[in-house]
């Protein structure tokens, strides 16, 4: 895997020490986290750091195509740094929300509408309750 650093240079990004910290953090940390999240991990290494850095970091990210932003719970943006195609699950109950694997990485392109000329995103989304949160999945 590259490094943070290396990853942005290759997509034409200024690797600053913020953008930096944030893309090896979402590399490192497959937790779909929200700019909260972020924050609040890496202020006491950065301590100039404020949530507003964070957030414009995270757009310049997804912009260029290094991070996915997610809206699965439809309040808080979740953030991807794994932006090879796949879909996600969140947990109704725990709130997680963890990748799922497609065997069929071409399915949404092969499904996308007849009059889309260039697709630029598509986001499949599960959600539901997790082995851990439910009871009856226990064994």
């Amino acid at each position: 895997m590259k490094t943070a650093r290396e990853h942005l240079i290759k997509l034409g990004i200024r690797p600053s020490v913020q953008r930096v910290a944030v893309m090896n953090y979402l590399l490192k940390n497959r937790t779909h986290p929200t700019v909260d999240e972020i924050y609040h991990a890496l202020v006491s290494d950065i301590p100039t750091l404020s949530r507003t850095t964070v957030y414009n970091t995270l757009h310049l990210l997804h912009e260029h195509g290094a991070v996915l932003a997610l809206c699965i719970d439809g309040i808080n943006a979740h953030f991807d740094g794994y932006t090879h195609p796949h879909a996600h699950f969140m947990c109704n109950c725990c709130h997680k929300v963890y990748d799922v694997e497609l065997d069929d990485t071409e399915f949404v392109s092969r499904n996308a509408p007849r009059n889309a000329t260039k697709l630029l995103d598509a986001q499949l989304y599960y959600k539901g309750i997790c082995d851990q949160c439910d009871p009856s999945a226990q064994s």
